[in-house]
């Protein structure tokens, strides 16, 4: 399957999630929904690197921590927002990220010396942070400004989560291995915050049908996207990944009612075109920080 296809089908598997996670969290706290989350995804990696031959033993397990550390952070705030907020504009929130990213990426290069902040830089950071405002409008009158923060760092959290996928890969580490380490931080994770609230809830049907929904949707649009991006271009990857916030969109219209108003779309096409504007910048950003360390050696 072309990676363009790939794409596609992760960013619907992950805005699927996305409903299920907004279902699941009236029957359970976000601590339950990322623990039975990341039991699942666990489980799911174990089998993959068993029929793959592999293993999960690890020269590198400070990497795994802190990867986990702040991978399960965004994803608790995340679950929280998508309870809390219309599903466009948490995914939107969460969006985010790619902006995050290119402003630590382009920081770090400007810090070692390899290039400088340039108009460019300035202008897809305040396109971004626009739309964020814009999206957030229309909860403000709603008392929900506080989910909407939380959804706006979970995005920059998972900025610096990337990041160390990105510097586990090059240490050697596969993508199943990284996952399966997330997933176990999920484990750990959901339960500690379950058992210092209400604890676990018993389960219906429903209930555990969007919970295995959630873990299953998530993990298989995780080895989708990984696949994605070792097959295909980076920016039409992060381009099409956007695809996301449209399939979340019409699900909060068609399943919850979500509000359709002129700033919530108006900032979502200007997160969209801030992302992928720092895709493009952090693409050029690094190839010329690498010619740079070439060199020079």
């Amino acid at each position: 399957m072309p990676a363009s296809a790939l794409m596609v089908l992760a960013t619907f598997l992950f805005a699927t999630m996305g409903v299920c996670v907004k279902l699941a969290s009236s029957l359970y706290g976000t601590g339950e929904i990322v623990f039975y989350r990341g039991l699942i995804g666990a489980t799911m990696l174990f089998i993959v690197s068993r029929v793959r031959g592999g293993t999960l033993r690890t020269g590198v397990p400070g990497m795994h921590f802190w990867r986990s550390l702040t991978g399960v952070t965004a994803l608790c705030m995340w679950f929280y927002s998508i309870g809390n907020l219309p599903l466009a504009t948490s995914m939107t929130l969460n969006y985010m990220s790619s902006v995050w990213m290119a402003l630590f990426l382009i920081g770090g290069a400007v810090a070692l010396g390899t290039t400088r902040v340039d108009g460019k830089v300035v202008g897809t950071i305040l396109l971004g942070f626009g739309g964020v405002a814009l999206v957030l409008r229309p909860t403000i009158d709603q008392q929900q400004l506080w989910h909407g923060l939380v959804g706006l760092i979970s995005g920059m959290i998972s900025a610096t989560a990337y990041l160390q996928v990105t510097a586990l890969g090059r240490a050697g580490e596969p993508e199943y291995r990284t996952v399966f380490y997330f997933s176990l931080g999920g484990v750990v994770a959901g339960a500690g915050m379950t058992l210092l609230n209400d604890g676990f809830h018993a389960h219906t049907w429903k209930g555990a049908g969007l919970l295995i929904a959630v873990g299953l949707l998530a993990t298989t649009a995780q080895l989708l996207m990984t696949r994605a991006y070792a097959t295909g271009r980076t920016l039409v990857n992060a381009s099409l990944q956007y695809l996301g916030i449209a399939f979340a969109f019409g699900y909060g219209v068609l399943l919850f009612d979500d509000p359709v108003t002129w700033m919530a779309l108006a900032g979502m096409a200007l997160i969209i075109g801030a992302g992928v504007a720092a895709t493009m910048l952090r693409t050029k950003v690094t190839n010329k920080t690498d010619t740079t360390i070439m060199n020079e050696t």
